[in-house]
């Protein structure tokens, strides 16, 4: 069985972050809810972290703003940014990728997911054949 991957999952609204996290934990993702963008900070810090998904309205810390600072502890960790407020952002972000959130977004939410970890992951490594089979 493969080793589960990590979300960190930010958003202000308790009842939203507890849906998202059922439906990311019943696809095999373990996920570390988080409804205070300072928190979210202080868990990056500890790593193991292989994504994040940040609600952009937030009070204390917009999500555009959030993933600006996880990114400069994680560079190479994606991160999706997504609203149900607006329809695009505005504000420039360091986020890999942008989702409104909507009638589809639970499959389009899974797939960007999983698209992401991919990339993070890189390339399948070429199968490297024997050197007489090579020539």
């Amino acid at each position: 069985m493969k080793p589960k991957r990590t979300i960190l999952c930010v958003d202000d609204d308790e009842r939203s972050l507890s849906v998202r996290k059922v439906l990311l934990e019943t696809r095999g993702y373990r996920v570390l809810p988080c409804s205070d963008p300072e928190c979210a900070v202080e868990i990056m810090k500890h790593g193991g972290i292989d994504l994040v998904l940040s609600d952009l309205m937030m009070p204390k810390l917009s999500g555009a703003k959030l993933i600006d600072q996880l990114k400069a502890i994680s560079p190479g960790t994606p991160a999706l940014l997504f609203s149900g407020c607006v329809s695009c952002c505005t504000e420039d972000h360091l986020a890999d990728a942008w989702l409104p959130k909507g009638e589809l977004a639970p499959m389009e939410l899974l797939e960007r997911i999983r698209v992401l970890l991919i990339r993070k992951r890189g390339p399948k490594r070429p199968i490297s054949l024997p050197q007489q089979l090579a020539s």
